[in-house]
């Protein structure tokens, strides 16, 4: 039987006195992802885009996850991707409440994993941090591309060619520990961290008294990865979808 001390000890060393910087968007992966690379040992550094998006109070959740997880530094940095639209969540397109499809839905950003690693990454090549920490998921998402195991392979070889420091040898690694999971498993790694996931946020349509929706494509993931999970999601929601 593996000791599960060791195993944490092990898991503590790999970013012992290494910087990193974590993609968090406020949502519940990215503040899962937030609390590995924490359990790490990594020196965790958060960057946060506010892009004008529909649901800003995930901006609101990013920050309490920070004060609560010791975050060293939080950046929350502006950029209006409205001025871009063709997405719901950037536009004025309605939210689908129809239920998960099968097709890529209006809520997907147009390239919004490729925008958003691409200024993780230089702010990680300023601070001198080579792991990089996203918190994308294969299985239970929302069918958007850049989301896809193959996305991440791609920009950690395209993060080689694009910066000083690759072409000095000095390779990034992109982190996607929650690539294979499906949120039944997410919501459990949050419950194991001793996360409060009531901090974390994912409706796509906050409701005027600042609840949830519940039947938003986010919405509808979450719950149903909570309850597979066994556990309680304590985010107040308008509709249990």
């Amino acid at each position: 039987m593996v000791d599960d001390n060791a195993q944490d000890a092990a898991a503590r060393a790999q970013g012992a006195g290494r910087k990193a910087v974590v993609l968090l968007s406020g949502g519940l992966d990215s503040m899962v992802v937030t609390g590995l690379a924490r359990e790490a040992g990594y020196d965790v550094c958060a960057l946060t885009i506010n892009y004008n998006q529909r649901h800003v109070r995930e901006i609101d959740a990013a920050r309490a996850i920070v004060a609560a997880l010791g975050v060293k530094r939080h950046v929350i940095l502006p950029l209006d991707l409205r001025q871009f639209g063709g997405s719901a969540l950037t536009d004025d397109i309605a939210v689908p409440k129809e239920g998960v499809g099968t097709d890529i839905p209006v809520t997907y950003v147009p390239a919004r994993n490729l925008v958003f690693l691409s200024l993780t990454l230089a702010w990680a090549e300023a601070l001198g941090a080579r792991d990089i920490f996203i918190g994308v998921n294969a299985l239970d998402y929302s069918g958007y591309p850049d989301c896809r195991p193959e996305f991440i392979a791609g920009f950690e070889s395209l993060a080689e060619l694009a910066t000083k420091a690759g072409a000095e040898g000095k390779r990034f690694t992109i982190h996607a520990p929650l690539q294979h999971l499906g949120k039944a498993d997410i919501a459990r790694e949050s419950h194991r961290l001793g996360l409060d996931a009531g901090m974390s946020w994912s409706c796509y349509d906050p409701q005027p008294d600042g609840s949830a929706c519940g039947l938003c494509d986010s919405c509808r993931l979450r719950l149903a990865g909570f309850a597979d999970a066994g556990l309680e999601d304590p985010l107040r929601y308008a509709i249990r979808g």
